[in-house]
């Protein structure tokens, strides 16, 4: 995948644009666990993920942190460069969730190039109004579905994610992802397991009853 096919009206540029955009971009390399962005303390810049998998977050008042949403290849990370965006203001932090690869472009380049080129910006708000859905969507589940629901929905996702049935992860991070304590979330994986839908070990989980699991969503 060449750097071009993250931007599907690249051909819409003038050749001086392409130039500016392409030249611009620097490609990195970020290790799992490792932040991009911290919140509104930097502007990174737009990042597009070549390879791997990253996590955007914030934290409640009290610390707790909450997945809004992840990203995966292909994928453009526009709130790791809010500063183009004067009217949105957005305390979220980007992690690499896996090993991964991605492309970092300066957010004053971009910034002048959304302003002399349409097809970009409406590329841009387009990008914009589907991360928003994201966040709504979330919203919504938070206030309206109860927590079995959304834990049964996260094992599912992970496993679909991870190709196996086997998750290799803690209670502790299923809380940070869902916004809750991790006594919450043991508590509720200990009602799935007398249910026989997991099977709990030190580190994993293991779905039992993927179809019963996917009933209780």
């Amino acid at each position: 995948m060449i750097f071009a096919d993250y931007f599907p009206m690249w051909d819409q540029l003038t050749p001086a644009q392409q130039e500016q955009l392409s030249g611009a971009a620097v490609k990195r390399s970020v290790k799992k666990d490792v932040i991009l962005h911290n919140g509104s303390m930097d502007c990174l810049g737009l990042v597009l993920i070549c390879s791997g998998q990253l996590r955007a977050y914030i934290f409640s008042d009290e610390g707790r942190e909450i997945t809004m949403y992840r990203l995966f290849e292909r994928d453009i990370c526009l709130f790791s460069a809010s500063c183009i965006m004067q009217s949105i203001q957005f305390d979220i932090t980007i992690e690499a969730e896996k090993d991964s690869e991605v492309w970092i472009i300066p957010p004053d380049i971009y910034k002048k190039l959304m302003t002399e080129s349409a097809p970009l910006a409406n590329y841009t708000n387009e990008i914009m109004a589907s991360r928003f859905s994201e966040v709504v969507w979330l919203i919504e589940q938070i206030m309206w579905k109860s927590f079995d629901k959304r834990l049964a929905a996260f094992l599912l996702e992970e496993s679909a994610l991870e190709q196996t049935k086997i998750l290799k992860i803690t209670h502790e991070k299923i809380a940070s992802h869902m916004g809750t304590a991790r006594e919450v979330v043991t508590r509720m994986l200990r009602h799935f397991q007398s249910d026989g839908l997991v099977r709990l070990s030190r580190g994993t989980i293991e779905l039992l009853d993927p179809q019963k699991l996917e009933n209780t969503v």
